[in-house]
């Protein structure tokens, strides 16, 4: 068969377009640097503004535990922040000088820490952790889809090792709810076969702190534990070698993959600061809800948390069509 001119043409132009498409799929799914597109300028706080305050509304609720949700919520007066409402908020949300070495001209950041992380007037002396949000899903009026590249970046100020609180177990964490469409079996009598439903799962980075014992834990160690693989267990991505500044950034890419990255300094992150990538739970992400931060300790009515400070945690998109 004799293939005219225009025909080779036009096949090498299918081609060229057909191999275009992969390449564009295959980039979108590679990791994307958190910080990458446009600053969302409603969602996120620099803390600069002196008169910040959070009102905290009463006990904190905590309904993971027991069940109790005690309203009204937390929330900070700037309606940037709130209460979660399954751990409650740490018992210490206060605007603070910024630490040395931080971002160029900020003089504000907040601090973070809890003494009772539990059911209020309750002991349980088990690791417990409460929630500080940021107000994404209402301030957007709704979630952000991750075919639009959403990312969060922040910078955290890890104290010395002699400050933090003596415990082996996580201390802080920069998690994000997202939503995926999860197909689960039946159950009930006589059920068969499978359903799909919106599930939200809560990816992050946790800094894990490893007490010296003397015995097996000859020093203290330090690292960030990323949560989760897909068969939903965390793993330790990164070993903290410093304390002081650090720059955290998650991304989400339309494939549904979550990308953590983590650098030691307050410079803006870059593809070398990658930690890494994963389906937390097998599941693919679809809508970015909201990001958060836990602080963590014993809970023992007399061990205060590490003192944990934050600034600039803002968060950004890469505005295209789907």
């Amino acid at each position: 068969m004799r293939i005219s001119l225009r025909q080779v043409i036009r096949l090498a132009l299918s081609l060229a377009i057909a191999w275009s498409g992969t390449a564009l799929d295959l980039r979108a799914d590679q990791p994307v640097v958190p910080g990458t597109g446009v600053k969302i300028d409603e969602v996120g706080d620099d803390f600069e503004d002196e008169s910040w305050d959070y009102v905290f509304n009463g006990q904190k609720s905590s309904e993971e535990i027991d069940g109790q949700m005690r309203n009204p919520a937390g929330r900070s007066t700037n309606g940037r922040w709130y209460e979660g409402v399954k751990r409650g908020h740490p018992d210490v949300i206060r605007r603070v000088p910024t630490p040395e070495g931080g971002l160029a001209g900020s003089e504000g950041s907040l601090l973070l820490k809890s003494l009772n992380t539990g059911v209020p007037g309750r002991i349980s002396r088990q690791m417990q952790q409460d929630d500080f949000i940021c107000n994404v899903h209402y301030r957007m009026k709704g979630a952000i889809p991750v075919w639009q590249t959403p990312s969060v970046v922040t910078r955290v100020y890890l104290p010395p090792v002699s400050e933090w609180e003596r415990r082996t177990g996580p201390h802080f964490a920069f998690r994000a709810a997202l939503d995926a469409t999860v197909t689960k079996p039946r159950t009930g009598f006589l059920a068969a076969g499978s359903s799909t439903e919106k599930e939200t799962y809560w990816p992050g980075m946790f800094i894990e702190f490893t007490a010296a014992d003397g015995k097996r834990n000859l020093h203290d160690y330090a690292a960030i534990r990323v949560r989760a693989n897909r068969r939903g267990g965390d793993y330790i991505a990164k070993q903290i070698e410093v304390t002081g500044w650090w720059t955290l950034g998650m991304s989400f890419t339309p494939d549904g993959q979550v990308h953590y990255y983590a650098k030691p300094g307050i410079e803006d992150l870059t593809a070398e600061d990658h930690i890494a990538s994963d389906f937390p739970y097998g599941y693919r992400c679809e809508d970015f809800k909201t990001f958060f931060f836990n602080v963590c300790n014993g809970d023992d009515g007399r061990t205060w948390s590490s003192d944990w400070i934050i600034d600039d945690p803002t968060m950004y998109f890469i505005p295209r069509n789907r």
